[in-house]
């Protein structure tokens, strides 16, 4: 384990941090709120921070080789660094009270959670919003992704950062060279993000809100300008605008590449987007019929509602034009299911993914043919190639470890006075990155009234969520360690 490394990496990072702020600071400013010092204060901080971090061990002038296990180290704690320094204008302009609240909230914003201990965001400095906003755009595509197409120049290598950031249970590259995918990825991205910004402006939005809600809407984290969500423009216009991007975000952002490339036939050929989609219709029907006949009095507003949360929960968003708490327990009880799929692999989406979900199921199927045919040779397929017998493996352990974690958090929780109801949708919420949940921690509350013990579990839940487990756990494996 090569500290000086690991030391210069991080210090990258923390600077980028900490540049990252100047964009809010020279809003509010410009502005003239009283928050520009907060922010100007906390960007030097954090620049200042990692300036030393950087320095802080003589480099030789060679080129940086990462091994696997620094690849692990530098992610994890990266994402922690973020978070810590991140909330920094948070404290300082004195929105949050405690640096609890600060670290949860940019946690959840570079998790792309949009778990919020704010409240009385029409009030909110509009350069800390657009600082809120810009922590999930960054965290969408994720900070490593971006910052492996930068550190070649530096002389640092990426490929192990990319391994630890995107522990996808299948790996689909579109170049030959990981730094070329990481800027093609970030292309799409920006691309589609602009796209949505203009369609927005379009629907009345001013360009802050626009800006600030795309931003929130393609990294799939549900931060919004408003106390009242989505629900403040009541704009059906609107509603749709989100609804469609937000369904392309928890899509692999390899096929929106290719469909730029003009292979618009990917998406027929690729079996998961088939079950994202299905998945989606079908909740969205069930939610509607039972809206229609419980809740609400007209199938259109019944439709309107179902199909926007069904789309904000899958893809893991978070967006709300209605306190679904208040509706009947079918409609939360499928909602909180969805908590737990989430998006397509590959997507800015959290919890669990559909690609897993369909491996399981069709492992469970084999299982159940192999009572019947003990001798027949059988194993899973997807897009009729084989799944190796080694990720099957790896994604089954994936669901134990999930259901496991999800578990003793919840339990945790409870263990510290919250209610039941509360811990289970809050983990399912945080530890899939989706962000509202129920009881106390509903669309149209916060987190906030949460002891500090419980907000310090839930982000611990969201890292675990963001990084997929696996990147978090293995730094607590004894093995890992030794030389």
């Amino acid at each position: 384990m090569n500290l000086r490394n690991i030391f210069h990496i991080l210090g990258i990072f923390v600077l980028m941090i900490g540049a990252a702020m100047l964009p809010a600071f020279v809003l509010s400013a410009a502005l003239h709120e009283a928050a520009w010092s907060a922010i100007g204060q906390a960007a030097l901080v954090t620049m200042g921070a990692g300036l030393l971090m950087y320095v802080f061990v003589p480099r030789t002038g060679e080129r940086i080789s990462l091994s696997h296990r620094e690849g692990f180290v530098i992610v994890t704690l990266a994402w922690v660094l973020a978070s810590a320094f991140g909330g920094l204008p948070f404290l300082f302009s004195g929105v949050v009270p405690t640096f609890c609240d600060a670290f949860f909230e940019t946690m959840s914003g570079f998790t792309t959670t949009g778990a919020s201990v704010i409240s009385n965001l029409d009030r909110t400095s509009r350069g800390i919003l657009f600082w809120r906003a810009l922590t999930h755009w960054m965290g969408g595509m994720g900070i490593i992704i971006l910052s492996i197409a930068i550190l070649p120049i530096l002389g640092v290598g990426g490929m192990q950062l990319f391994k630890a950031e995107v522990p996808s249970p299948v790996k689909d590259k579109i170049t030959p060279r990981i730094t070329e995918t990481a800027k093609n990825l970030w292309l799409v991205y920006v691309a589609i993000t602009a796209v949505e910004i203009v369609l927005l402006a379009l629907g009345g939005m001013n360009l802050f809100d626009a800006v600030c809600h795309a931003f929130a809407t393609m990294a799939t984290g549900g931060f919004s300008t408003y106390d009242a969500s989505i629900a403040r423009f009541n704009s059906l216009y609107i509603e749709i605008v989100i609804i469609a991007f937000m369904f392309v975000a928890g899509m692999n952002f390899t096929l929106h590449y290719r469909l730029f490339k003009g292979d618009a036939k990917s998406f027929v050929r690729d079996p998961e987007f088939h079950f994202y989609g299905a998945v989606v219709l079908v909740a969205t029907a069930l939610i509607t019929l039972d809206l229609r006949f419980h809740y609400f009095s007209s199938l259109g507003e019944s439709l309107r509602y179902a199909a926007f949360q069904v789309v904000s929960i899958i893809t893991t968003t978070g967006f709300a034009t209605y306190n679904f708490d208040q509706w009947p327990a079918p409609s939360k009880f499928i909602l909180v299911l969805l908590m737990f799929i989430g998006g397509c692999a590959g997507s800015t989406g959290g919890a669990i993914k559909c690609l897993r979900f369909m491996i399981v199921i069709k492992q469970t199927f084999i299982e159940l043919t192999r009572l019947i045919h003990p001798h027949a040779v059988l194993s899973v397929k997807i897009a009729k190639s084989p799944v190796p017998p080694e990720i099957v493996s790896s994604i089954r352990s994936f669901f134990f470890l999930y259901i496991a974690l999800a578990m003793l958090a919840t339990l945790a929780l409870t263990l510290l006075g919250v209610d039941t109801v509360t811990a289970i949708s809050g983990v399912a919420a945080t530890i899939g990155n989706v962000g509202p949940g129920l009881g106390l921690v509903n669309a149209s509350s916060t987190y906030f009234e949460l002891p500090q013990a419980a907000k310090w579990i839930l982000s611990l839940c969201m890292l675990l969520g963001r990084l997929e487990i696996y990147t978090v756990l293995v730094l607590l494996v004894p093995d890992f360690w030794k030389k």
